[in-house]
């Protein structure tokens, strides 16, 4: 099974809100998940509140072999958890 680290879509329209996930590479964007990893706000005007991670269940996906999204890598490389260039 190949897994991917990838945002799931929550929230309200017009008003989106992202959790990451550990999802099988086969399945939907907004399907069954095998792990919630942390969530993504990109509205809360609180900027110290846009990312909340579980840094080390997602250093345990990516020591396991799960390959993190563009944008997912994004992400995790700008607070420090993954860095440039990694998980190719």
């Amino acid at each position: 099974m190949a897994v991917r680290i990838r945002l799931k879509r929550v929230g309200r329209r017009h008003r989106p809100a992202f959790r990451l996930a550990a999802i099988d590479s086969r399945r939907a964007r907004d399907s069954k998940v095998i792990e919630e990893l942390g969530s993504y706000n990109p509205i809360d005007p609180n900027e110290d509140r846009h990312v909340a991670l579980k840094r080390d269940r997602i250093e345990y996906w990516l020591g396991v072999g799960a390959k993190p999204s563009d944008t997912v890598r994004r992400l995790l490389e700008k607070y420090d958890i993954l860095k440039a260039g990694d998980s190719e």
